[in-house]
């Protein structure tokens, strides 16, 4: 089975609209995982406007299945999560001001610096998974710089299946494929959805994890958190 691992980012944007801690943070991903997800991810910005650093410190001791931190590995987000210490952390070229992620790295422009942190991450014991596209060259990339994991961006996919393209999954297909004959673990995110998730994970072979966040907690809205949470996992098996 796929695991499912929930992005409470926008959980923390509806609590700092607000102030105070309604809703709580802690509790929520207490809650998620006692649903049945197997993973909570954050995806902190410099600017801090939804997760913030100490958000990350204090989900430590609250996340008991896999913890995964999102985000460039620019000097402070790197001193977090070696302070933090997840289970996983996912490699992102978010701009700073960047409103949600666009795309993935380019892995041989910039892999003599992503191998650097790569190496940095896994002496402290941290899985590592970057981000890209569904470009053979880049995955062969990621493979050079001694990553454990790619994580497939799937706006593309999201967008051409909505359109009623199911073609649109064939470069994520064969990505897969070489990524599974170059011994990488295969992750995957980017506007998945209830509508979505179910032919993507019957068309990847070998897919290990899920992040999904922002259309989870909107379908929760209508369906409850405990619902939804479950309807995933019941698409993901």
């Amino acid at each position: 089975m796929t695991k499912l691992s929930v992005n409470i980012n926008k959980i923390a944007t509806l609590r700092n609209a607000r102030g105070g801690n309604v809703p709580d943070l802690l509790k929520v991903a207490t809650d998620i995982q006692k649903f049945g997800a197997q993973g909570i991810t954050i995806h902190p910005r410099p600017d801090e406007r939804h997760i913030r650093y100490q958000d990350a410190r204090d989900l430590k001791s609250i996340v008991y299945t896999e913890y995964n931190i999102e985000g460039n590995p620019q000097h402070n987000f790197i001193d977090l999560v070696l302070e933090c210490k997840p289970t996983q952390v996912t490699l992102v070229p978010d701009a700073i001001g960047a409103i949600t992620s666009s795309a993935g790295w380019d892995t041989i422009k910039f892999q003599d610096y992503l191998t650097e942190v790569i190496s940095e991450f896994q002496r402290n014991g941290i899985r590592t998974s970057i981000f890209v596209d569904p470009i053979h060259e880049m995955i062969e990339g990621a493979k050079k710089t001694g990553t454990n994991r790619i994580e497939l961006y799937t706006e593309s996919f999201a967008h051409q299946y909505s359109l009623g393209n199911e073609k649109g999954i064939e470069p994520y297909k064969k990505a897969a494929i070489l990524a599974n004959e170059l011994g990488l673990g295969i992750n995957a995110g980017h506007d998945l959805s209830l509508d979505n998730i179910k032919f993507f994970k019957e068309n990847i072979p070998d897919l290990l994890e899920v992040s999904i966040g922002h259309a989870l907690i909107s379908e929760a809205l209508y369906l409850g958190l405990d619902n939804v949470v479950n309807m995933y996992l019941n698409k993901l098996k």
